[in-house]
Parts: structure tokens; C-alpha cells; sequence
């Protein structure tokens, strides 16, 4: 099991940068926006008391889990449905993480090699199977 959460955050287009800036005030890295467009209905506006825009911007934040209630709080003071971002926030949990620096994951070492085709094979990822790999945190 992962160290790792992903907290997403849906907000009106155009506020992805508030909602980036909330989350590296309290340690988040970086992330990744998707555009997107919502469908909420009058019911929704009704309930929620708010204009929905349709045009949305996710974003998605990979956090470790020990910050995640403070990216999800800052999320929801500079982005949530009071502001003109009017952003819902959440977080799943995530499995196996690899490709982050910092991470549990470590690379194998591996020997050097003094044939030049050795070393090219060796390089080359393994193909996935779905099974566990060793980069997933114990």
C-alpha cells in the first residue's frame, strides 16, 4: 500500500491556479488540470444555492497521506463553494505509486556492464502483467 493520496479538486475554469496555489502553501508539489465541462441541472443550482458554469477545470494533486487533510482544508478556504471558484474537493486513496521523486520507490541498482547491447537491454522497461512490483510501498 501506497504513502499516497490523490486529492482532486473541480472548480469553475480559470481557477486551477488558486487551487495550486492553496495546496503548495501547505506542501503539495504540483499537479495536473483537465479541462472539463459539468452537467448539473437547476436542481443542483437550487440546492447548492450557487450559478454552476459549465466549464470546469480538475485538478489533480498527488499528496502524501500525512498532508492530505491540510491540501483538502486550504482547498476548501481559497477554492470551495463560497469563493467564484466554487470547487468541491475529495481524495482517494492510491495504490502503487512510481515516477515520483522522493518516493518509497527505489530503482534496482544495477551492475554495470561492459557490452553496450547488455546495458541497452537492461534499460528497457519490463512489460506490465499487473502483478506487484517492488516499486509499491510495504
Amino acid at each position: 500500500m501506497s504513502n499516497y493520496e490523490v486529492v482532486m479538486c473541480i472548480v469553475n475554469a480559470g481557477y486551477s491556479d488558486v487551487v495550486m496555489d492553496a495546496a503548495r502553501e501547505v506542501g503539495a508539489r504540483g499537479g495536473t488540470v483537465i479541462h472539463a465541462r459539468g452537467t448539473a441541472n437547476k436542481e443542483a443550482e437550487e440546492f447548492f444555492h450557487i450559478t454552476i458554469q459549465p466549464d470546469k477545470d480538475i485538478v489533480m494533486i498527488l499528496v502524501q497521506s500525512e498532508i492530505k487533510d491540510a491540501v483538502l482544508h486550504a482547498l476548501y478556504q481559497n477554492a470551495g463553494l463560497k469563493t467564484e471558484g466554487q470547487g468541491i474537493a475529495f481524495s482517494m486513496p492510491v495504490d502503487h505509486v512510481v515516477g515520483i521523486s522522493g518516493s518509497s520507490a527505489k530503482p534496482e541498482e544495477k551492475e554495470q556492464t561492459d557490452k553496450p547491447e547488455e546495458a541497452a537491454a537492461e534499460s528497457q522497461p519490463a512489460p506490465f502483467d499487473g502483478e506487484n512490483t517492488e516499486s509499491e510501498s510495504k
